[in-house]
């Protein structure tokens, strides 16, 4: 013991260890009498298991008595009594289960917290303030997909997409005519990024909702095989196709896009038959020429026209998964974003003072789930002085 006696702070270490080791030492002979009782064993297995037990205890009883004469030791070192050593010692154990205790209450109502539909819509529209507005049709296209993707793995089979006709080569903000009317768009615009979205998307059944989460490397395989894109022309005047992603996996993973729907009751039957055919395979509805049910009005060859969409598409579920929209409000170019599951963003384009002919976006706010109107548009783009003074 003269080792021991030089200094109290190793003497303290030392004996942690040591209550460490009995600790571990009793924790051992408790769980080995715990497994032989609650499971069968052979016996001679069981023999074995009562003399580890034996000799643990024993073990532990040595180093109880190490310990109390250690106890000591620091007591004589530190002019106090075993007694106080022993209850400023069982004082620390209490603060620190008191510590870990109150840093797992703590860990619980946070948990608890960014669990509350309050807190998941705070984030919701806070993340959705730094989604990058894309500039031209190929970053459109990625995260147009991204968004589909999201949208299928949350059980949304039927989508609405709403692209920004970019050209390829072109840029977001670009003067464009289209005197071709709707079979330049889709011609130059409508076809080209529908195409590339299906070449994009993957959207296999069997790995929908939460069972993709658990189903990386089973979804980078799907990835990597490429599906074969067909596309039929509807209406030459209309502008309308219907493009399909043969799925590489297979046919139970197909994505089909009817690309310029309008109004007209054909493509309303055309909706129901291949929403029917799809099942529960991703159907998309890209560009449709309405905004809502409204849009049918009243129709004298097609009284009925009304009823049918609100049951064949309103009724069925058709979703804006992905919106991107270019317009002018009070002379200023701004841009409306929506990309599942965040809310509608909306930003406005600034000259740069040092570059008159340049300029750059600018985020203005959010409209939460519903879609921005001029007027939103007016409204923030009066409360910031930037674009007071911008004309």
């Amino acid at each position: 013991m003269s080792s021991i006696s030089t200094s109290a702070v190793p003497l303290r270490v030392h004996a942690l260890l040591l209550l460490l080791a009995v600790s571990h030492a009793f924790t051992t002979t408790t769980t080995n009498t715990h497994n032989n009782r609650s499971t069968i064993t052979p016996a001679s297995k069981l023999y074995a298991s009562s003399s580890t037990s034996d000799d643990a205890a024993n073990e532990a009883k040595l180093m109880l008595e190490r310990v109390r004469k250690m106890r000591e030791e620091i007591a004589s070192l530190e002019g106090k009594s075993t007694e106080q050593v022993e209850r400023e010692a069982e004082r620390r154990a209490e603060e620190r289960k008191s510590n870990a205790l109150r840093a797992q209450a703590e860990r619980e109502q946070l948990a608890m917290s960014r669990s509350s539909p309050e807190y998941i819509e705070e984030r919701r529209v806070a993340d959705g303030k730094f989604l990058i507005v894309p500039e031209n049709a190929g970053d459109q296209v990625r995260q147009a997909a991204e968004a589909v993707e999201r949208a299928f793995r949350d059980g949304k089979t039927r989508q609405i997409v709403r692209f920004e006709l970019i050209p390829e080569g072109e840029v977001l903000n670009q003067d464009r005519q289209w005197p071709g009317g709707a079979e330049q768009m889709v011609r130059e615009a409508g076809k080209p990024l529908t195409q590339n979205l299906l070449s994009e998307v993957r959207a296999p059944v069997n790995l929908t909702a939460a069972s993709l989460g658990s189903a990386d490397a089973e979804m980078n395989a799907v990835r990597l095989k490429k599906p074969n894109i067909i596309t039929q022309d509807v209406w030459d005047f209309d502008g309308s196709a219907l493009i399909t992603a043969e799925a590489g996996t297979g046919p139970s993973d197909d994505v089909q896009a009817l690309v310029f729907p309008n109004t007209d009751n054909k493509y309303t039957r055309d909706i129901r038959d291949i929403d029917a055919a799809m099942q529960d395979r991703l159907f998309l509805l890209i560009n449709p020429f309405w905004r809502n049910v409204e849009s049918w009005g009243f129709n004298l060859l097609a009284p009925k026209a009304k009823e049918m969409a609100q049951e064949v598409i309103f009724d069925r579920g058709f979703e804006e998964t992905y919106v991107l929209n270019k317009f002018s409000v009070r002379g200023e170019e701004c841009v409306a974003l929506k990309v599942y599951p965040f809310d509608w963003q909306l930003y406005a384009y600034l000259e740069d003072e040092y570059s008159p002919s340049a300029e750059y976006l600018v985020h203005l706010g959010s409209t939460g789930g519903v879609e921005p109107t001029s007027a939103d548009f007016g409204r923030f783009l009066g409360g910031r002085e930037e674009f007071k003074l911008n004309k």
